[in-house]
C-alpha cells in the first residue's frame, strides 16, 4: 500500500504527489497559491547545509519552504489511484 508521508521526509532528486494539507490560515492559501493542491508533483531539488530551508519544485516553479511548515504537507508516492 502506498503509506502517505511528508514532504520534510522526501529525498533531493524525490518527487511525490501532494496528498493533502494538514495547516490552515496564510500559509495553507500561500501553499494552495503556489499550486500544491492534491494530486500534484513536487519534486526535492535540494537542501540547505543545515536542512532548512528547502527547495521544490512544483508545475515548473521553485520556491523555498522552512521544515517547519514542509512538515504540514502529506505526500504518496506517484502511481497512486486518486478515487
Amino acid at each position: 500500500m502506498n503509506e502517505p508521508f511528508l514532504l520534510s521526509s522526501l529525498r533531493v532528486g524525490e518527487s511525490a504527489c501532494v496528498s493533502g494539507l494538514e495547516m490552515y490560515g496564510p500559509m495553507r492559501r500561500r501553499l494552495l497559491d503556489i499550486g500544491l493542491t492534491e494530486g500534484t508533483p513536487v519534486t526535492c531539488l535540494l537542501r540547505s547545509p543545515f536542512g532548512d530551508p528547502s527547495a521544490y519544485e512544483v508545475r515548473g516553479a521553485v520556491f523555498a519552504l522552512r521544515q517547519e511548515d514542509s512538515r504540514q504537507v502529506r505526500m504518496v508516492r506517484r502511481g497512486v489511484s486518486w478515487g
